[in-house]
């Protein structure tokens, strides 16, 4: 494999696969860009990954950053051949955005008004439908929702002067998808958490919704009822959004080396980086995981 033997990575246990983790845990959230596809096609052994955990009795919840739906990541999953069986549920945070805004528990919530200016991918507004909003241009807004970015089409320098007009004015901005950049069939890309990123450097103010926030996670849990806490593990591929947020809700995390951080472990998809690259990426993280795999494989 060309990397440290599994174990061998001090206080981040190194295991070769997935099913070594089934042996110790009943319920699984899983990232989803990045740990079961690149945005057009599933990683190699993800799908059966997914079959072998459930022939093992496991409850599985995929948890994204999607500025979209659930309801449309499953019908995305389904098109690339992860049949909605193979999990429980998907929880968006585009999900988690729109409850916020309908029950209005929070004050930034609260103070939104009906008007509102949205950043898109193929133009979707579908999570902000139903809610008494009324989509307008930018100059009529009362708040700026980030759902999508159309990039590489689109470079973020083409959302200057729209953030700039937003931050001129004081317009608060929900954030359904934190991530900064997704994988892609060509590498990695901004995503829509590039922008709100950018609006806050102009002086705007942000709401984020999906992770590493704790209260969607507090979804997951409520949708691995049957599972104890302490036999939930997070998977995921990325430090700041997968293993802080399982970190700060109090749940064990697993880290696959062959998604978003590919390019900084030194090793080809499929294997573990050695242990000089893998200390050297934990330095000044902002948190470690418990695991570390070369990828979702079984």
């Amino acid at each position: 494999m060309g990397a440290s033997p599994e174990g061998a990575y001090g206080c981040v246990t190194a295991l070769r696969s997935v099913a070594a983790l089934a042996r110790d845990y009943d319920g699984f959230i899983l990232d989803q860009w990045g740990v079961l596809h690149d945005g057009t096609a599933p990683y190699a052994g993800a799908v059966d990954c997914l079959r072998q955990l459930r022939r093992a009795g496991k409850h599985v919840v995929i948890l994204s950053n999607s500025g979209r739906s659930g309801r449309f990541n499953v019908a995305m999953m389904e098109k690339m051949g992860f049949d909605a069986g193979l999990f429980d549920k998907v929880i968006s945070a585009g999900d988690n955005a729109r409850e916020a805004i309908a029950q209005r528990n929070h004050a930034f919530h609260r103070r939104l008004g009906p008007r509102y200016y949205a950043f898109t991918r193929d133009d979707d507004v579908s999570i902000l439908e139903g809610l008494g909003l009324e989509r307008v241009d930018i100059d009529s807004a009362d708040f700026l929702a980030v759902i999508g970015i159309d990039t590489p089409r689109v470079t973020l320098a083409r959302y200057e002067p729209l953030l700039a007009a937003g931050a001129a004015r004081g317009l608060p901005m929900i954030c359904a998808n934190p991530d900064v950049t997704r994988p892609s069939p060509d590498g990695l890309v901004a995503a829509p958490g590039a922008l709100a990123r950018r609006y806050e450097a102009l002086g705007g103010e942000v709401f984020y919704h999906g992770k590493p926030y704790p209260a969607i996670y507090a979804s997951c849990l409520a949708a691995l009822a049957g599972c104890a806490k302490e036999r939930v593990i997070a998977v995921g591929d990325s430090l700041e959004h997968d293993i802080l947020g399982a970190s700060q809700a109090g749940l064990r995390s697993a880290f696959l080396a062959g998604g978003i951080h590919l390019g900084e472990m030194g090793a080809p998809w499929g294997e573990l980086p050695d242990q000089g690259a893998w200390d050297h990426f934990l330095r000044g993280a902002p948190a470690r995981p418990d695991y570390v795999l070369p990828a979702f494989v079984w």
